[in-house]
């Protein structure tokens, strides 16, 4: 018989006791502040690895597209998977096709997973329980949602396992959620299990990749360590440098949805943006909704439009939408005009007509002067998301675009784990007789 997958919204009496005695540990804690680590402004780029021939041995949990594990090959690091596991069957496929693991490492749900058969088998563990209950823009329900004590589970896999270091990521709002409450419960769980904690808020922006996504980052120590996150470096790369040459047309809009990423308002909120040089935070439902970051394609000199598509004329950039006809007004305008009256219908001309101060309510091409700026609107295809999230191209997509989405919006930046793996000298936690 077929195992039915439980949903991560389920009830049980596990979830209950669990928030029970979260909720009891609230009233107790010292709700004085916990200070965040210090930057170390020494740069961390060029940082040699003591002991390259190290191998760490690494689990994950709410494993996704495994940001951690790419972060090792990409750093061309001698590492093993010993376990892994994410409740999504795409998340699965993509994360088998991309890393080396057996079945038997792999668990769907985190809360039926028994991980004390690897303890002290485990160097490294890594993971973030799934922030809805804690993100600015849910419900912030925190420990009272049900899926707020999947944390619980992360710390229970962590004191199963008793790894040399863990590293727990989350959303900036985790921070101060029930007015810090949240945070110190969490803080508190780590310091009773032995670990000394560091964290601070990473912005992807000052570590190499043009987004604004902002993430709390959590490292624990199982001896004390003297440690202070890497410093922001110079960023290098604007957001046009990670798009791809050719792209499908089913990524470009049509009317209805360039007009409201073009809306003055979105824009102005930050709701939309079109070839920005950083992007905005990316969502994992942002192929339903027309929120995020867009591009603009200008048409190249004798271009044509594929048939099929239905043409806009825009500018994105510069010009507000409010200067752009609409349809029928355009009809209007560029006619050729009746019987007793002709006008001509030229635009982009390069001696412009006599400049009026009616102009604004003439509308008639034979006395305003009109320009066009043909292109194309499209939103970022999934190989852009993942690039944007320091995945590079040698990453196999291998589901569809709708999961691939969801995948990258839900993972880690890549690039801020690589600035913390070197300012934290991973490889002082390998072990040696490893292959």
């Amino acid at each position: 018989m077929t195992k039915v997958e439980k949903s991560i919204l389920e009830e049980s009496e596990k979830i209950s006791e669990a928030r029970k005695a979260i909720k009891a540990r609230k009233r107790i804690i010292d709700n004085s502040d916990i200070i965040p680590e210090e930057l170390d402004y020494k740069d961390w780029k060029d940082n040699k690895f003591e002991f390259p021939n190290n191998t760490i041995r690494i689990g994950t949990v709410f494993s996704g597209i495994g940001a951690i594990e790419h972060a090792f090959q990409r750093l061309k690091l001698r590492h093993k998977i010993i376990f892994a596991g994410d409740i999504d069957t795409n998340c699965k496929k993509s994360y088998f096709a991309n890393y080396k693991i057996s079945e038997e490492n792999w668990f769907t749900d985190i809360r039926d997973f028994d991980a004390s058969k690897y303890k002290g088998k485990v160097d490294f563990i890594v993971g973030g329980a799934p922030c809805q209950a804690f993100s600015m823009v849910g419900k912030r329900l925190g420990f009272d949602d049900a899926r707020g004590t999947l944390f619980y589970e992360f710390a229970r896999i962590v004191k199963e396992t008793a790894p040399k270091v863990f590293l727990f990521e989350n959303v900036k709002g985790l921070l101060n959620h029930d007015g810090g409450r949240t945070w110190r419960v969490i803080h508190d769980i780590f310091d009773e299990l032995g670990y000394d904690v560091h964290f601070r808020v990473l912005n992807s922006r000052d570590y190499g990749i043009p987004q604004n996504r902002e993430r709390i980052f959590c490292l624990g120590f199982k001896n004390k360590t003297e440690f202070r996150f890497p410093a922001p470096i110079e960023l290098e790369y604007i957001m046009y440098d990670f798009l791809e040459d050719y792209v499908d047309t089913k990524y470009f809009l049509r009317e209805k949805g360039i007009k409201f990423v073009t809306s003055q308002k979105n824009r102005e909120k930050s709701y939309t943006q079109v070839n920005g040089d950083i992007a905005l935070c990316q969502k994992r439902n942002q192929q339903f909704n027309w929120h995020g970051d867009f591009v603009y394609h200008p048409v190249a000199e004798g271009e044509d439009f594929e048939e099929s598509f239905d043409e806009f004329i825009f500018d994105v950039k510069d010009v507000d939408e409010k200067y752009y006809l609409s349809e029928k007004v355009a009809r209007y305008v560029l006619a050729g005009g009746t019987k007793n009256f002709r006008t001509s219908v030229e635009t982009d001309l390069d001696v412009a007509r006599p400049l009026l101060q009616t102009m604004h309510k003439m509308h008639r091409a034979g006395v305003d002067n009109y320009v066009t700026h043909k292109g194309r609107i499209r939103k970022l295809t999934p190989r852009e998301c993942l690039r944007l999230m320091g995945f590079k191209d040698s990453f196999k997509i291998v589901v569809s675009d709708t999961s691939m989405y969801q995948q990258s919006g839900n993972s880690i930046v890549v690039d801020v784990l690589i600035a913390i793996l070197k300012q934290m000298d991973i490889t002082r936690y390998g072990t040696k007789d490893e292959n």
